[in-house]
């Protein structure tokens, strides 16, 4: 939780209902680097603890990379070894084409601003090996809901959408191990979001 701000009632009970269920919870608080006097802490600790038992405490300061490696250590050590449900060789049970498409839209997410991202799908629509070299074609739509958003994701002079191409074809050249030929386009879909079909084709649910 953000550490600058006092937790909400829905929050609360959501902490309290897993401590109901058994369930351990350990208690992150980030951006302690916007703290003034890191003693602000206490009390806020000390509320919460009072109220919601936890297994660990951490503050941490995400930007700063503060305090993370701590909480990695306390999930793995709460972390238990589950049933072997899929061979040692298989990485994944998902198409290529969602792979792919999942790796585009990742470096869209990371380049782009909050008002944008979460509008945004993509589709893989082809995707072949040249029989003659060891190329793989990949062509590869954006969605965007808002012609504004279209903009954005291109960038000026083409920019954005060149620099999100290119770091998603390098992680697709690493992954699929063979050169890839990557051609993004952008295109406008207004409300995809409610629109099951659209939502099935991105692989975006299973229903």
């Amino acid at each position: 939780m953000d550490c600058t701000k006092k937790i909400n009632q829905q929050e609360l009970d959501l902490l309290k209902s897993m401590n109901a269920s058994k369930m351990p919870v350990i208690l992150v608080l980030n951006k302690i680097d916007l703290l003034k006097n890191k003693d602000e802490l206490a009390p806020v600790i000390a509320d919460l603890t009072s109220k919601v038992q936890f297994q660990a405490v951490v503050p941490v300061s995400v930007t700063e990379n503060s305090g993370v490696d701590i909480v990695i250590d306390e999930i793995i050590a709460l972390s238990e070894e589950s049933v072997h449900f899929f061979p040692d060789d298989m990485i994944t049970d998902q198409p290529e084409k969602v792979l792919a498409a999942e790796m585009i839209r990742e470096k869209l997410l990371m380049l782009l601003s909050e008002e944008v991202p979460h509008g945004i799908a993509v589709g893989v629509e082809q995707m072949s090996e040249r029989e003659d070299k060891d190329i793989l074609d990949i062509s590869a739509v954006i969605y965007c809901e808002k012609e504004s958003h279209k903009g954005i994701i291109i960038g000026k002079g083409g920019a954005m959408l060149k620099k999100a191409s290119t770091a998603a074809r390098i992680e697709l050249e690493d992954f699929f191990q063979i050169k890839v030929n990557l051609k993004c386009w952008v295109k406008v879909k207004e409300d995809w979001r409610n629109r099951e079909n659209l939502i099935r084709s991105f692989g975006l649910s299973e229903k």
